[in-house]
């Protein structure tokens, strides 16, 4: 929704859409991942897979620049070029996407569930099991209870968290948590969200944040809820131009750990194959994640029930 909004910039006109499974009709020259007729998972992490940022694992950080950068494969009827809105534009019935963006699937997974592996679940579940790496018997928070973020806490559930808390002023959102593995809720519109926390991991504060939403205040809220050594993870974007303040001397003082998380570091080729693997043995939730779906012709409903708070994922079918 913050590209669709204009809150990172970009031109206009453009097709948006970033989460997208679909079947494959072509493939250029020298392409010998995927063949005509795959399922296929669509992601936004274009990647060269030899660049620094690809050895060192990091596929979503990756240096390399790909011809579709330059030039976007959309045009209108005259020849204009469109952008392709986060290297995919999938609000369409097909797109052109480099190779490394596009992962084979097994085909027993429903194609609409599987669009929720291209950036929803793979940010939230790898922010906790790459980046933050949560250890067994953990204390974790969740900051905003949206897509990302009922994944965070679904991943700190898989990695056998002993406290699993969720925060979101959504009550509905709460209760979805719960669906997930939280094991214990906080709305801070109807109670102190640091006196809460405390209580509920023995006076110490958390070991693990993670913030979901994009917002600085919960940023900042964040870094309170640690215990001393704890660990911030942001993973929620913000728009440009946002700042964040914390208390210096308590980053030291109490040696806190703030880090970022792009994509969960993940690594589209290992990863998505991985997680399909586990929908299918019953160990991740997909199905759970879909409020609703539409056809293309009722985006603009779909897209204004998010605005509104009102879902979780909705789906564009075809």
């Amino acid at each position: 929704m913050l590209a669709l909004d204009g809150a990172w910039g970009g031109s206009l006109p453009a097709v948006f859409g970033h989460e997208a499974a679909g079947i494959v009709e072509e493939v250029g020259p020298g392409v010998g991942r995927v063949r005509p007729g795959d399922h296929v998972v669509v992601t936004l992490v274009r990647h060269c897979g030899t660049c620094h940022a690809c050895a060192q694992g990091e596929p979503p950080l990756c240096e390399s620049h790909f011809p579709l950068d330059e030039q976007s494969p959309l045009t209108s009827s005259g020849g204009e070029p469109i952008r392709q809105g986060i290297r995919t534009g999938a609000f369409a019935e097909h797109v052109v996407v480099d190779a490394s963006q596009a992962v084979p699937i097994p085909r027993a997974v429903p194609l609409d569930q599987a669009s929720l592996l291209a950036c929803g679940v793979i940010t939230g579940l790898g922010a906790v099991l790459n980046v933050a790496a949560v250890r067994p018997g953990s204390r974790v928070v969740t900051i905003g209870t949206g897509g990302v973020g009922l994944n965070c806490v679904q991943g700190a559930a898989l990695c056998g968290a002993a406290t699993n808390i969720a925060v979101d002023l959504s009550d509905e959102k709460l209760a979805a948590a719960r669906t997930f593995g939280a094991d214990q809720t906080v709305n801070p519109m109807r109670e102190d969200a640091r006196e809460s926390v405390l209580s509920m991991t023995g006076g110490r504060g958390a070991d693990y944040v993670f913030v979901a939403a994009g917002s600085a205040r919960a940023m900042e809220q964040g870094a309170t809820l640690l215990r001393r050594g704890g660990t911030l993870v942001i993973v929620g974007m913000t728009a440009e131009g946002v700042k964040v303040q914390f208390e210096a001397v308590d980053i030291a003082d109490n040696a806190l750990r703030i880090i970022g998380s792009k994509m969960g570091s993940v690594r589209p080729q290992v990863d998505v194959p991985m997680l399909a693997e586990w929908y299918l043995a019953g160990r991740l939730k997909l199905d759970e994640l879909i409020s609703r779906r539409y056809p293309l012709g009722e985006i603009n409903t779909a897209l204004d029930d998010v605005r509104a708070g009102a879902a979780l994922r909705n789906v564009i079918t075809f």
